[in-house]
C-alpha cells in the first residue's frame, strides 16, 4: 500500500515578477510555482504566511536570507545540487563547473570533475528545482560566466532580474544578452 502523501496547501502573492504560488505540506515548503492559484491555506497557513512575508522582504531587498524549512521532493543527487545553492550567498555566483567540482569531491557526482556531462547534469538538477527563488537556482552560471539557463516563467530575462536585484549582475562578464531595448526586461527592470 502507497505511503499516505500529505496534501499541499497553497498561497499565492504577487511579486515584481508576476504572480507566484507558494506550495507547503508536512511543516515545510515544498514549491514555489508561477502564477496564481486559488488559495488553499489549510494546516498550513502560518508557514505559508512566512513564506510570503519572507519573499516580500527578499524582493524588497535582494540580500535577504530566506529561513524556512524546505522539503523540495527529488533525488539524492538534485538534492544535494539544491544544498549547494543554498549555500551561496546573495549577490554572489557559482558556475555548473564549480557545483560538479564541489559534489565530485564529496563522491556525490560519477562524472569526472569538469566534464561538460557532470556540468549538464547540474544543470538539469537546477533546471528540477521546484522552490526557485528561494532555492536559488538563478545564481548558478555557464562557463565563463555566461548566464546559462533559466526554467522559470521568463528564462533568462527573469534570471538576470534576480542577478540585478541581488547585485550579481556583472555585464562585463556576463555581457548585455538583452541589447539596452527596455521592452526585452521584466517591466520591474525595465522601470528602474
Amino acid at each position: 500500500m502507497p505511503a499516505e502523501v500529505a496534501v499541499a496547501s497553497h498561497i499565492s502573492l504577487d511579486s515584481p515578477l508576476g504572480p507566484l504560488t507558494i506550495r507547503a505540506a508536512g511543516g515545510a515548503v515544498i514549491a514555489l510555482d508561477w502564477g496564481r492559484q486559488t488559495e488553499a491555506p489549510g494546516s498550513e497557513q502560518a508557514l505559508l504566511a512566512e513564506a510570503a512575508r519572507q519573499l516580500a522582504a527578499y524582493f524588497a531587498e535582494g540580500h535577504f536570507r530566506f529561513d524556512l524549512p524546505l522539503h523540495p521532493r527529488g533525488s539524492v543527487f538534485q538534492r544535494a545540487v539544491w544544498d549547494f545553492m543554498l549555500a551561496i550567498p546573495a549577490g554572489e555566483t557559482r558556475t555548473y563547473g564549480d557545483c560538479a567540482t564541489a559534489l565530485a569531491a564529496g563522491g556525490i557526482v560519477e562524472a569526472p570533475a569538469g566534464s561538460a556531462s557532470a556540468a549538464q547534469a547540474v544543470g538539469g538538477a537546477c533546471g528540477a528545482n521546484p522552490i526557485p527563488v528561494i532555492i536559488p537556482c538563478h545564481r548558478i552560471l555557464a562557463a565563463g560566466g555566461r548566464t546559462g539557463g533559466y526554467s522559470g516563467r521568463g528564462g533568462v530575462v527573469t534570471k538576470r532580474w534576480l542577478l540585478e536585484h541581488e547585485g550579481a549582475w556583472q555585464p562585463e562578464r556576463q555581457g548585455d544578452l538583452f541589447g539596452s531595448s527596455a521592452t526585452d526586461r521584466p517591466a520591474a527592470v525595465a522601470n528602474r
